[in-house]
């Protein structure tokens, strides 16, 4: 800057009068004019001023073009999280949760599972309130949670599971027939990534009982948006759940 400041340009030359005897004078004007005023004859000089009004960071039209293509693949992408979720619920549906699905079933629905969690749109799911509220367990390859010991009659029928961000407060809550619950603390271990410590489970969701010390476990959050939430279990387990209510809070 200071360089600029203390420069001192040199004084201006006379003017050249341009006539037929001044040979150099008739070779610069020409040059002059057509460096100055881009004409017809000049096609590639138009188009490389146009490329520079419509995107002045650029100094091609290849480059100008490169920053254009990015719409049309983020909006392939989100094609694409639309379609792998269509089919991953069109997977699971005939299967009751998880308990009639056959190994080939559960082949397909993980392969279907992990295509999605490679275009998770939620990087740090932790942070992020989607999290909030009241989720429906849709399908879950846990035989404990799916009851398959019991018969069929005393299974619950539905299960939720509600999650505090703010809190990190857990709850997982059965329905019919008997209504039991258990709430659970969880510790940050990455981004994505919970301890949970089970601490009171309430048979009929009335009755207390104090959570032994080993109830513990750890879940990693590997997709989540608006509607759909992937999550995986220390012990290998699979459990795809669906956003039922944003507006649910864990009670204290």
């Amino acid at each position: 800057m200071s360089m600029a400041l203390s420069y001192q340009p040199p004084p201006p030359s006379p003017p050249t009068i341009l006539n037929s005897k001044t040979s150099s004078s008739t070779s610069i004007a020409p040059a002059l004019i057509r460096s100055t005023f881009p004409t017809k004859s000049n096609p590639r000089l138009l188009q490389s001023n146009s490329d520079n009004l419509l995107s002045p960071n650029s100094s091609s039209p290849e480059k100008w073009r490169a920053q254009v293509s990015f719409f049309p693949a983020f909006l392939s992408k989100r094609k694409d999280v639309a379609t792998l979720k269509e089919e991953l619920l069109e997977a699971i549906a005939p299967l009751d949760r998880g308990t009639e699905a056959t190994p080939e079933d559960q082949q397909r629905v993980d392969q279907i599972a992990r295509k999605l969690e490679a275009v998770n749109p939620t990087k740090e799911p932790l942070k992020s309130t989607l999290l909030n509220g009241k989720w429906e367990l849709i399908y879950t390859t846990s035989k404990s949670i799916l009851q398959t010991q019991r018969p069929k009659f005393l299974r619950s029928i539905t299960n939720y599971q509600g999650i505090n961000v703010d809190t990190l407060r857990a709850q997982n809550m059965e329905t019919w027939p008997f209504f039991n619950q258990v709430t659970a603390d969880l510790t940050p271990l990455n981004s994505r990534k919970v301890a949970v410590k089970f601490d009171f489970f309430k048979i009929a969701g009335l009755i207390p009982i104090k959570a032994p010390g080993r109830a513990r476990g750890e879940l990693e959050i590997t997709y989540l948006d608006e509607e759909l939430r992937i999550s995986r279990g220390d012990k290998g387990n699979l459990f795809i759940l669906k956003m039922v209510d944003p507006s649910y809070r864990v009670p204290v």
